[in-house]
């Protein structure tokens, strides 16, 4: 299954101040603030929502081609998805801008201050699938993005018949009505948490059963308590894997899509699916950065059957030029 997953692509500062922000804000001037932070450490990591997702699928042997808009830092970060497996030859870099970049300040309250540059991302809505590539995908991810480019693709991906999976993700706030229905109406598979079903739900009318009868089947994460999958008159859960020590939860869920779609590529079942999904959830969380966990498949498949039974079916991640 050739799959292209678009969305955003991105770069995470992330930055610790040895001291409390309350104590350099006057309360009763804060309409005149300047302040400024000494911080005593950053990290930079790889992150948007469509990298984070192919990053996942890649390390599982899939080869999912990642489309999103990128700026001229893109160098080193394309060379460490290439070198995972994550095809960027449908990533589009825009030379006068720079990559889409999250700024994010935590205090010793955990207190923090960011800012979001949307930079190359800001342009998504100006490129098609038609113009990365002419070979049209088997599945179309549309995760969250600049929002004239997930209405975009998603009309393209109807026009030419090609199935997609909609994960409005955090721009599910934001999207109307009407669009999230034109758009979830349309697609093949709807990945949402539970607080976005119920915003869905809320901003278009539609129950379970609207988007089962459109031949949808619908994905929903709950976090710490799994997730539950509906495709036609099938309900799957899924349990969260125990025992797991979270280190920073961002990523569990694009990481959990990352595992949904191997599984699809290699032709498991729903079941064995979101059971793929969990186990790479729980190596996201495990680690700070949404790309950062590493494992070898022989280790994966081990701890995969200390937890579930996939009758030998995972051998088949083992063998490297399986697609």
């Amino acid at each position: 299954m050739d799959l292209l997953i678009t969305g955003s692509i991105a770069y995470d500062y992330l930055m610790r101040f040895p001291g409390r922000f309350k104590e350099a804000l006057v309360s009763d001037s804060l309409d005149k603030i300047s302040v400024s932070f000494l911080v005593h450490d950053m990290t930079r990591h790889q992150g948007g929502v469509a990298a984070n997702i192919a990053y996942s699928v890649a390390l599982l042997g899939g080869r999912p081609r990642l489309m999103g808009t990128v700026g001229q830092d893109f160098g080193d970060y394309r060379r460490n998805l290439e070198l995972v497996g994550v095809d960027t030859s449908t990533t589009i870099e825009l030379a006068h801008l720079f990559t889409a970049s999250f700024f994010a300040n935590t205090d010793l309250d955990n207190n923090q201050i960011a800012s979001f540059y949307a930079g190359a991302m800001g342009d998504a809505g100006k490129f098609s699938i038609t113009d990365v590539t002419d070979h049209a995908p088997d599945l179309v991810v549309i995760s969250p993005n600049a929002p004239d480019a997930m209405t975009n693709i998603a009309r393209e991906c109807r026009e030419r018949g090609i199935p997609y999976l909609y994960d409005p993700s955090q721009q599910t706030p934001r999207t109307d009505g009407d669009t999230l229905r034109e758009c979830i109406e349309g697609c093949t598979i709807l990945a949402v948490n539970e607080y976005e079903w119920e915003l869905v739900q809320q901003k278009t009318g539609l129950t379970r059963d609207d988007v089962m009868q459109h031949g949808a089947t619908l994905i929903v994460t709950k976090g710490k308590h799994g997730a539950d999958i509906f495709t036609g008159d099938i309900h799957v859960y899924t349990p969260a894997i125990d025992g797991v020590t979270v280190a920073d939860p961002t990523g569990g869920g694009d990481a959990f899509r990352g595992g949904i779609l191997r599984g699809l590529q290699l032709g498991g079942s729903w079941e064995l699916n979101g059971q793929i999904g969990s186990l790479l959830a729980a190596y996201a969380i495990e680690v700070v950065g949404t790309q950062n966990h590493r494992f070898d498949r022989h280790a994966f498949v081990q701890r995969f059957r200390q937890h579930f039974d996939d009758m030998g079916f995972l051998d088949s991640l083992l063998d490297e030029h399986h697609g």
